[in-house]
């Protein structure tokens, strides 16, 4: 009986040992994916094109007043989201890698209306950020269809669960910019 309560024990504080490392860690990957009855070369133009982002880049019920997107290697881009409080924010970035129909990776940050960095605190949002936030879009083709994936990490832990509800959120609008098949 004795041995029984110990490796009951032992196992309580083993799981609560790997309780606490994943409570600690302060950063998370964020990972969504999503089929659309497009071809890749529909979903890339949409996905990358400023015109096509003012309609789909942000939240249900938030607007993108400003889009600027240089979807290249090296470019830069600047994406403003307004609540429907009026309220603005904006993230600004670079892409570290474009291949174009299969690829984007950038690093971005929150920014003010020019695009210089400022903290996440500046629009009241919680969490560690880190200066910069890798997202990683990677488009497969399926002949008839599109499967994106897109990988953020470096989100704080606090806030995983709402950004990946953003961009779920996000390819709902997306899909309705698609045309018709």
């Amino acid at each position: 009986m004795k041995k029984k309560i110990l490796i009951s024990l032992a196992i309580l504080v083993v799981a609560l040992g790997f309780l606490l490392l994943f409570l600690n860690k302060t950063s998370s990957v964020v990972r969504v994916s999503r089929v659309f009855d497009q071809p890749v070369d529909v979903v890339w133009q949409n996905f990358t094109s400023a015109e096509a982002m003012k309609t789909w880049w942000s939240p249900k019920d938030f607007t993108a007043p400003v889009i600027e997107n240089d979807a290249r290697t090296g470019g830069r881009f600047l994406f403003a989201m307004q609540a429907p409080d009026g309220k603005i924010s904006y993230n600004s970035g670079t892409y570290v890698e474009v291949e174009p129909l299969k690829k984007l990776v950038s690093q971005m940050a929150f920014a003010d209306e020019k695009g210089n960095p400022v903290p996440a605190g500046h629009y009241g949002i919680p969490g560690d950020w880190p200066p910069f936030v890798r997202v990683t879009v990677e488009f497969k083709d399926m002949g008839r269809q599109t499967e994106i994936t897109i990988v953020e990490e470096g989100i704080p832990r606090i806030m995983s669960l709402f950004a990946k509800m953003g961009w779920e959120q996000q390819f709902d609008k997306f899909e309705k910019v698609l045309p018709p098949q």
